[in-house]
């Protein structure tokens, strides 16, 4: 069973805020340098769309999959194999910013299992009653 990752207007404000910068630093010093050569140019546009590719591909391709033996968290190159048996605590969580978090909205959960590098990973499933249950079904001991 997969989940998508619920994303919100805050985050969205955050990633637009991100990518206008990213623009401001790579695109306007060589369109505002008479002097540029092409390949300046050439080369700032391609930082701004390696950076924007990768900041849109963590965002939107955040999935949660159950499988039969663990929990698949995935946002672009971020992946956490999270074994039910290792899964020790689930808390709701409002906080965007702080911790390992694999998610695209303020409002979430926080997994907590023994194998965290960080004691936890922070996940926002958009259909969060139906993850909490699906999650007490393959995890019957964690604490909620």
């Amino acid at each position: 069973m997969m989940f998508r990752s619920k994303i919100d207007g805050v985050f969205i404000t955050c990633l637009s805020i991100a990518i206008l910068i990213i623009a401001a630093v790579t695109l306007l010093p060589p369109l505002l340098d008479k002097e540029a050569s092409i390949t300046v140019v050439m080369i700032m546009v391609a930082i701004f769309l390696i950076s924007v590719s990768f900041l849109l591909w963590t965002t939107f391709s955040i999935k949660y999959i159950f499988y039969e033996d663990y929990l698949f968290v995935k946002g672009g190159p971020f992946r956490s194999k999270i074994a039910y048996p290792s899964i020790t605590k689930m808390t709701p969580m409002n906080d965007l910013f702080t911790g390992y978090r694999i998610l695209s909205s303020k409002e979430g959960l926080e997994l907590f299992y023994q194998s965290a590098t960080l004691g936890s990973v922070k996940i926002s499933p958009k259909n969060r009653d139906e993850f909490i249950s699906e999650l007490k079904k393959r995890c019957p001991n964690i604490e909620i």
